[in-house]
């Protein structure tokens, strides 16, 4: 009896240590999940774990690893803001427990009917604080497809679906218009994600990197251009544009459109960066005739540019100036002729030293008209002494802003969300 407990006894050891040798074979990494709005691979340690790490691989973009943080709970869990899931993803946790490694994989696919997803999402910020986005269909995307749009601007923030969307001729969603966006920050990165759903099948999403808020906003045209001459220049002036964000004006970029009326041949526009006066001087020799000047602004680093502003016109138009100097040219010469009979009648030797010639006056004033006659018919730009450098012709105007309806100082209207969008911002990386 005492041999069978014996042999009982020690069958419970060997059961107890195979179990423990077990145990310490089995993966300490439980839980492995992903949340793929957040971008969030999280897990739970069933023991005490001396080290772990946590990779994700994308198709055309490298691996990425960092180590992963701790909730409250106890769960780990490590974050991928810039990982780009619709294609597919692998991720893998690597920890250290007792001395052992280990290594759990978690394959994420995105299913779904391929070529139904929505595809180049593009979005631009306008008006301080309101935001437009547009994709296009998908070409395979079944006729009764539905898409929604998702948008958040940190790993906590709330998720915002669109309200207004905007369909195309067939009623499919293909625009997005967000009314209120609240204070920017230039820490602003915003995330967006496009996903459908259809009675017949499953759709696919589509996401994108996080976009830095100021690479979106599209400015307002500049306002108050105004063009003042001085005796050598013309100066172009002009107010910089309201920003969504805290930047300095010396982030704008400046283009200057400055065309002669009339001209078949155009210039090229001129472009200006880092501007802290917001003037442009054009040397009054380089216009000839009347000439329209119109601008537009963006960020220096950035390729979404503004509406023009509305053309102002300055300079004056070469016939109007013909006419003057001919009309300056003949008053003049009146002036001359009546100064000169004048001090021939004061003077007393008049007669002694001209003496009276038949036809004298008439001779001088056919001769007058005369070279009249031939300055008129001539066409060549006027003499210099005809024209008064010290005259300043001034243009002055006070520009609305071209690309939006609302005006300059006040809240700006939100537009229709159900007309076309204003232009495309850039096409977001996927």
């Amino acid at each position: 009896m005492v041999v069978l407990l014996d042999f009982v006894s020690l069958l419970v050891l060997l059961n107890s240590a195979r179990s423990t040798v077990l145990g310490e074979k089995e993966s300490p990494i439980v839980n492995l999940t992903l949340d793929p709005r957040k971008r969030i691979l999280s897990w739970n340690s069933r023991r005490i774990v001396t080290q772990q790490t946590c990779t994700i691989a994308t198709p055309l973009d490298p691996d990425t690893s960092q180590e992963p943080q701790v909730r409250n709970n106890d769960t780990y869990f490590c974050w991928f803001p810039n990982a780009v899931l619709h294609r597919g993803a692998t991720l893998t946790v690597n920890a250290t427990s007792e001395g052992q490694e280990f290594s759990e994989e978690l394959a994420f696919n995105n299913s779904g009917k391929e070529g139904s997803g929505a595809q180049n999402l593009s979005c631009v910020i306008y008006n301080i604080r309101l935001m437009n986005c547009s994709w296009t269909r998908g070409p395979a995307a079944p006729a009764d497809v539905r898409y929604q749009l998702y948008m958040w601007t940190s790993l906590h923030g709330n998720v915002s679906e669109c309200s207004h969307y905007i369909l195309d001729s067939a009623g499919t969603r293909v625009g997005c218009h967000f009314d209120e966006l609240g204070e920017g920050h230039t820490t602003d990165d915003y995330f967006f994600l496009v996903n459908g759903t259809s009675s017949g099948t499953d759709i696919p999403f589509l996401d994108f990197r996080s976009v830095n808020g100021p690479r979106l906003e599209k400015y307002n045209p500049p306002a108050n251009l105004t063009v003042k001459e001085n005796v050598s220049h013309y100066v172009i002036r002009w107010d910089a544009p309201a920003m969504r964000y805290s930047l300095s004006n010396s982030v704008l970029c400046y283009a200057l459109d400055i065309q002669k009326t009339g001209s078949f041949s155009k210039r090229e526009p001129v472009f200006l960066s880092r501007q802290h006066k917001n003037e442009y001087r054009l040397p009054s020799s380089d216009v000839r005739g009347e000439h329209t000047v119109r601008m537009r602004v963006r960020h220096v680093l950035f390729q979404i540019w503004s509406e023009w502003s509305s053309t102002h016109r300055f300079g004056v138009p070469e016939k109007n100036f013909l006419v003057a100097s001919i009309g300056l040219a003949v008053g003049a010469a009146v002036l001359f002729g009546m100064a000169l009979m004048f001090l021939c009648k004061r003077l007393s030797l008049k007669k002694k030293l001209f003496p009276p010639i038949p036809r004298v006056k008439q001779e001088l004033a056919g001769s007058f008209l005369a070279s009249l006659e031939e300055t008129a018919s001539c066409g060549g730009p006027p003499p210099s002494a005809s024209q008064d450098p010290e005259d300043i012709f001034i243009v002055e105007e006070t520009l609305l802003l071209a690309s939006e309806p609302a005006k300059t100082g006040g809240p700006a209207p939100a537009p229709n969300p159900y007309v076309n969008i204003p232009s495309r911002g850039p096409l977001l990386n996927h």
